[in-house]
């Protein structure tokens, strides 16, 4: 039997699968847009394939994460991996319609199976070991952290490989010989992030034990799923502090995929060149990401300055909805004080919505037992892929301009209004108990914030 994981090796354990999951995600995924346009898709067809990425990822939300709470977080997660390599492999390889959205609704799958197991790994191995009542806000704002830090230099490498290899020509055109025109320099990162995605499935295999859980058959899995998922709809109808997480997730999800994809074709129509434009939107989006985790970073403080965990979201979303309102202003407007504030406003979204991160899922996990940690965690996903999708949709056929920004910044807006008010201690439901729910204690954010901040 393995003994259980300290404190700290479970902080450093958690930190790692973050990096490995998302170093390979943000490499592939950074040349994605204009890869696509280079294939000849038209912005209508690829906005098409992110909305089947979206409503993929949507779909299995539920199921995947009540599979993780019945089945357990290693054998998701390493589907997770699987899938993804998959998917990858599809997009740098495609070329028809058909192939590219297989490959983003495989990639959504993946993002459906990773969504809530990780974290709720990290949990479940810091509360038993130091209690419902041990500090979870500095951890996962170090994961949040983590994952910045390697959506950044995914991010960055994604854009120079293409861009490299365009400056030699000779380069581009054997890679192009050799593999009959499937493989051209913008396809690079994506099956290199392929290939990534081996290190970390073994990873996850190797490094992050479990205890035992009951013999099941797969019809006992599949047959604990609804009521799993069942469970997580209860709580997030019941509870309003809950019900504000998801709708905040839900903002998030509008104002990024407003942001990711408007900003592609903006890098692209500044400089002239795919290639380069990858590489400018590469650059945008790794400084976005170091200003997510630095907000990451800066969440314990955030919530320390703002006296609560509530109101520390309430600031970060609203300087996310300011980013996204400077970006707005800026669209149609050329020169360097414009260029500054648009990049100013870049930032600031990130910025805003990485504080935000720790503190909502603080509060989350402070107010769902470890049985449907998992669940609760694809119950938030699932809000914010659904919100994607469906801006996504409407940024497609909204006319270029502002409009597209000010709807990604309206949503962020309508989420921050969410936290004006401080929540109540909400009573546990008398027809659904849970042995191994906190005690009341913890369960207070008021009471649980003030004793994170002594």
């Amino acid at each position: 039997m393995t003994a259980p994981l300290d404190l700290r090796s479970a902080r450093r354990r958690y930190v790692t699968t973050c990096v490995l999951f998302w170093l390979p995600l943000s490499l592939a995924g950074t040349p994605l847009i204009i890869l696509f346009s280079e294939r000849g898709m038209s912005l209508a067809a690829i906005a098409g394939f992110f909305v089947a990425h979206s409503l993929t990822a949507a779909a299995l939300e539920l199921p995947t994460g009540g599979l993780s709470d019945v089945l357990g977080r290693r054998a998701v997660l390493a589907a997770a991996g699987l899938l993804n390599l998959a998917a990858f492999t599809f997009q740098g390889l495609g070329t028809a319609p058909w192939v590219l959205t297989l490959g983003m609704a495989l990639m959504g799958a993946g993002r459906a199976l990773s969504s809530g197991p990780a974290e709720a790994w990290y949990v479940d191995t810091v509360q038993a070991q130091a209690g419902p009542d041990a500090d979870l806000r500095t951890g996962l704002a170090r994961g949040g952290s983590a994952t910045s830090a390697a959506l950044a230099a995914g991010t960055l490498l994604g854009g120079a490989l293409p861009w490299s290899l365009a400056l030699n020509p000779d380069a581009g055109a054997r890679l192009g010989e050799a593999t009959s025109g499937l493989v051209i320099p913008l396809s690079v990162p994506p099956l290199l992030g392929a290939a990534a995605q081996i290190a970390f499935v073994l990873y996850v295999f190797v490094a992050l034990p479990e205890p035992p859980r009951p013999p099941s058959t797969l019809r006992s899995v599949f047959r604990g799923i609804p009521a799993t998922v069942a469970d997580g709809l209860r709580l997030g109808g019941r509870d309003g502090l809950v019900r504000r997480v998801l709708l905040s997730a839900a903002a998030a999800g509008s104002a990024l995929a407003t942001i990711e994809l408007l900003t592609p074709s903006r890098a692209a129509a500044s400089t002239g060149g795919p290639e380069s434009g990858a590489m400018l939107f590469a650059a945008l989006a790794c400084a976005g990401f170091v200003c997510s985790g630095i907000g990451s970073h800066l969440a314990p403080m955030t919530a320390r300055l703002a006296g609560s965990g509530e109101r520390a979201v309430l600031v970060s979303l609203g300087a996310a909805a300011s980013g996204l309102l400077l970006l707005g202003a800026t669209a149609v407007a050329t020169g360097p004080a414009s260029t500054t504030l648009a990049a100013a406003g870049y930032g600031l979204v990130y910025l805003g919505l990485g504080a935000a991160g720790p503190s909502e899922n603080d509060l989350l996990h402070r107010r769902v037992p470890s049985a449907g940690r998992a669940t609760a965690l694809s119950v938030q996903s699932l809000a914010l892929q659904l919100t994607g999708a469906l801006t996504g949709l409407a940024v497609g056929v909204l006319p270029h301009g502002p409009l597209p920004w000010l709807l990604g910044g309206t949503a962020l807006i309508a989420g921050a209004l969410l936290w004006i008010r401080r929540s109540e201690p909400t009573t546990p439901d008398p027809t659904t108990p849970d042995p191994t729910a906190p005690d009341p204690a913890a369960s207070d954010p008021d009471r649980s914030d003030a004793e994170h901040l002594a």
